[in-house]
């Protein structure tokens, strides 16, 4: 054995081996100009739709063909909701602590002891709403209903939580400010009077949903003041937040300062900027 490195004798292919290969790097070009032409062709078909697009006329902010897509998804979500479905629960012992995500709002100087809902109720047509405050005493003399349920975000993460609060249904079945009458009723069957949707904003009305009144007499909707056993904090909208467990988060409006029975759909905070306006899951 020596420490020379001997070389392998250089390996020359048949001919039959040699046009195989020539024949093989040819389909491989060929394929390469193909798929580099269909790609072209892509991204100019992606440039010109993109193009098309933002070129059409604005609807609420975003183009048309988009804003038909949204309402497409609302009639969708309108026609599947009923009082009758509910969001799954699930033992107290799986719920976490919630990130707190989004404050707008929740900005500015707030004194908890001096807040005040304001309900402003549904008026016969052509006479001014009659509007009523509350304490924050008032709402904890009512049935207090908890449940365990999902929060989801549109952005994709969700933690289960226990909430604790008054169903919106119970405060309007002992202040009924929902109906042009001024009468209550059952929540499965609301009257002809009643209004058809709700507007909720916060004190200094930076942030408002909307909801139909399907979804606020909902028995999972709640006027809620407490989170996993505790009373709300300022970051997750104390003293008083709305939970409605059928809906993403963004329709989950914290720290209310009026609600408002209204004729009309209401403005919406995300719908403004491009989202659906039903926002349910």
């Amino acid at each position: 054995m020596t420490d020379e490195t001997q070389s392998a004798p250089e390996y020359t292919p048949t001919p039959a081996e040699a046009a195989e290969e020539a024949a093989a790097l040819r389909t491989a070009a060929h394929r390469s100009r193909r798929s580099f032409i269909g790609l072209g062709l892509a991204g100019a078909a992606g440039v010109f739709g993109w193009g098309w697009l933002i070129s059409r006329p604005q609807e609420q902010g975003i183009p048309r063909p988009l804003r038909q897509v949204l309402e497409f998804n609302d009639n969708l979500t309108s026609a599947y909701y009923r009082n009758t479905r509910l969001a799954p629960e699930f033992a107290r012992s799986r719920a976490r602590k919630i990130r707190t995500n989004g404050d707008v709002g929740l900005g500015g100087e707030f004194d908890p002891m001096a807040w005040r809902l304001r309900v402003q109720g549904f008026a016969p047509a052509g006479t001014a709403p009659r509007a009523q405050e509350f304490t924050f005493a008032q709402l904890r003399a009512l049935p207090r209903t908890e449940m365990t349920t999902e929060f989801k975000c549109v952005e994709g993460w969700s933690t289960i939580v226990t909430w604790a609060g008054v169903r919106l249904s119970d405060f309007l079945a002992k202040y009924p400010l929902a109906t042009r009458s001024g009468r209550a009723f059952d929540p499965n069957h609301p009257p002809a009077d009643a209004a058809p949707f709700v507007s909720l904003t916060t004190p200094d009305q930076e942030y408002y949903v909307g909801l139909e009144i399907e979804s606020a007499l909902h028995p999972q909707t709640l006027l809620c003041y407490e989170m996993n056993g505790e009373p709300l904090s300022l970051e997750h909208g104390a003293p008083l937040r709305l939970v409605t467990p059928l809906k993403y988060g963004i329709k989950q409006i914290k720290r209310i300062g009026t609600i408002a029975f209204v004729e009309k759909r209401p403005a919406d905070y995300w719908a403004a900027r491009g989202y659906d306006w039903h926002a349910g899951h």
